[in-house]
């Protein structure tokens, strides 16, 4: 992070994420080369996601990492709360609405089984996220959604892959009267109702004793509300996930502003 060109990258991504090489290249009108070389440490350091679309390879900040170091510290120097959080808001800030999709990864102490568990067990989802899945976890299955006692159900609300142990994606769910008055933001669904469909990927890689667990969120129209809703509640999501399967706890409970801001 000396660097000042990696800096540099890393504010173009926050700006506009998801953006391939070529670009990121117009960005510092640096070699493709010594871009890669920039990117490469990054990508190391866990600050980058990639994520490969057909022959083009696109590239997003990852906030996790940065959200797991704000909580620790924060713990650690209570007294200065109010300031790291405001601190972390601007670092995180979202993207411009007309992107489509970001992406987060996180590196976890525990093995692919465990894993996979913790992202289709009500037992697990519920520690974690305050929600449980009714499903059988097959491509096309339904899903239902339970939380805060509401369960939400639609017909377009599905599992689109299942593949044990290292992919799995479901479309997101449905915004409904009932999930609207219970999260408090009546006033938004309308606008959440209009909006198309997006969804959620989960990549589950081997490393070792660890599992590097990769989250794509995409498929958002642009100007999506909904992008703009849950994109800060992914980091302390998983946090919160990665804490679980490490230690057997959870973090502080999040607080459900942290997915409408």
């Amino acid at each position: 992070m000396a660097d000042p060109n990696r800096r540099r990258l890393l504010d173009s991504l926050n700006a506009r994420n998801g953006q391939p090489l070529r670009e990121l290249c117009d960005c510092l009108a640096m070699a493709r080369q010594s871009v890669s070389k920039h990117l490469a440490v990054l990508e190391q350091a866990n600050l980058v996601t990639t994520v490969r679309r057909g022959r083009e390879k696109f590239h997003y900040l990852n906030a996790a990492p940065i959200n797991a170091i704000a909580e620790r510290w924060m713990d650690q120097y209570g007294r200065r709360r109010a300031e790291a959080l405001a601190d972390l808001k601007r670092a995180l800030e979202p993207a411009p609405m007309s992107d489509s999709a970001f992406a987060y990864t996180t590196f976890i102490r525990t093995t692919p089984e465990k894993l996979w568990q913790a992202l289709t067990d009500p037992a697990f989802t519920r520690r974690y996220w305050g929600v449980a899945f009714e499903t059988d976890w097959r491509p096309g299955s339904p899903m239902i959604w339970e939380e805060n006692g509401q369960r939400t159900a639609d017909p377009e609300q599905v599992v689109l892959e299942s593949e044990p142990y290292r992919r799995l994606s479901y479309t997101w769910h449905t915004p409904t009267p009932e999930w609207a008055a219970a999260a408090g933001i009546d006033d938004l669904l309308a606008t959440l109702a209009a909006e198309s469909r997006s969804k959620v990927t989960f990549e589950i890689e081997p490393l070792g004793q660890t599992v590097k667990l990769t989250v794509i969120h995409d498929d958002f129209p642009d100007g999506s509300t909904m992008r703009q809703m849950v994109s800060t509640g992914w980091p302390h999501l998983l946090s919160d996930l990665k804490t679980l399967l490490e230690t057997g706890e959870t973090l502080p409970s999040v607080p459900d502003e942290a997915w409408q801001s």
